[in-house]
């Protein structure tokens, strides 16, 4: 019989695990109609904390949330709930479960007077926590969590969580105004840059095809800024400008997140024709042959400055370009058309880009406007000029 990685980690032998349970048995049995869980002490800010695991089924009961009402911070421990934001979580727990793949939602946090409840601390850290029948534990942190659990779990599709339990930390705190304090201290995360979402995102999709090009796509590899803000200047692009850019190839639509599609096959064909153009155009050729470490911050300064393939707003255009001329079913970009693209005077100062994207201000510079109908302009007048129309 193959051994699992939790037997293989358990070196506990059983006689240990009888005499626990002899010894927890009691208590679980003296609580069975109140809401009891195993739990670990520690302390943390001056105060005593407890962690426990909740079955998903409990949440509906034993949590609750007191947002602030309308204009009144004071009226709630928490802000008000943001619309739409428990559906985003729930949907994500749907696919992923339905897909069969992992999903994770991060630890719980709650407020409640320890008077209300009942610890028995069996030494070690380890306790059995007992909550009285209605006793409700004051949400700080998870709101929008724990309503995306509880809808789910009073849906039809309950079954895809029924068998999951979830973290929460308990802060053995009464006072009111130190709760709202406790949520404002928790909300001081910063939030992550797009392009750092998109880094550790799942391998698939528009994903994947980004990570696939950010590797083998030479104006790319090493030039892409895949974390976000303060990344070192020399750095053209970011995880996002490209994923934006991917979209717009294949669905000329920016937001498309290309669920299902071959990974692999659409890489391949992309990949091809980006060496192509960016070698042919002479905004790119110089720069995509030439090693990170060579840039300076001058040339990357001067090409973003000068180029319109330097931003995202040339990058969307010529995904919308190349979108037209793309063959879906042969997955197969026009060569040709490829070169008269890489042909084209990408500099912000040609004609064909003033009043769409770019405009001249008063003092004679070339403004780049990042407007949908702005892009929608330029794609436009270039097929023309082209004579694709």
């Amino acid at each position: 019989m193959a051994q699992t990685n939790e037997d293989s980690n358990n070196s506990v032998t059983p006689e240990v695990k009888a005499k626990f349970s002899t010894l927890v048995a009691p208590l679980f049995s003296e609580h069975y109609l109140e809401s009891c869980y195993a739990g670990l002490v520690f302390y943390q800010g001056k105060r005593k904390m407890l962690q426990i695991n909740v079955p998903a089924k409990d949440l509906p009961t034993l949590l609750q949330a007191k947002p602030s009402d309308k204009n009144d911070p004071d009226s709630g421990k928490n802000r008000p709930e943001v619309k739409g934001h428990a559906k985003e979580i729930k949907d994500y727990v749907v696919e992923r479960a339905k897909a069969n793949k992992p999903w994770v939602l991060g630890t719980i946090t709650a407020n409640v007077d320890e008077q209300h409840i009942k610890i028995h601390e069996l030494g070690r850290g380890i306790c059995i926590v007992v909550i009285p029948n209605g006793v409700k534990l004051d949400i700080t942190d998870g709101q929008h969590r724990k309503s995306a659990i509880q809808e789910l779990i009073l849906s039809d599709e309950s079954y895809l969580v029924g068998r999951d339990q979830f973290a929460i930390t308990l802060i053995l705190e009464g006072n009111k105004r130190q709760c709202q304090t406790d949520f404002r201290d928790m909300a001081q995360t910063k939030q992550l840059d797009n392009s750092l979402l998109l880094s550790f995102g799942e391998f698939e999709g528009r994903v994947g095809i980004t990570k696939n090009l950010i590797e083998r796509v030479k104006m790319f590899y090493g030039k892409t800024n895949k974390i976000g803000k303060n990344a070192k200047q020399q750095l053209i692009y970011t995880t996002n400008f490209i994923a934006r850019f991917v979209s717009c190839v294949f669905t000329d639509n920016a937001k498309d997140e290309l669920k299902g599609y071959d990974v692999d096959k659409l890489s391949e064909a992309l990949i091809e024709c980006l060496n192509r153009f960016f070698s042919e155009c002479k905004d790119t050729k110089d720069i995509s042959e030439t090693p990170v470490d060579k840039i300076t911050i001058h040339q990357v300064g001067a090409f973003r400055e000068s180029s319109l393939l330097g931003v995202s707003v040339g990058l969307e255009v010529l995904g919308r370009l190349l979108h037209s001329i793309y063959d879906n079913n042969s997955n197969y970009f026009d060569t040709q058309k490829i070169s008269q693209l890489a042909q084209l005077d990408w500099s912000r100062k040609n004609s064909i880009w003033e009043n769409n994207v770019v405009r001249i201000s008063a003092n004679g510079d070339y403004e780049v406007q990042n407007r949908p109908t702005a892009i929608i302009d330029a794609v436009n007048r270039v097929k023309s000029t082209l004579g694709w129309n």
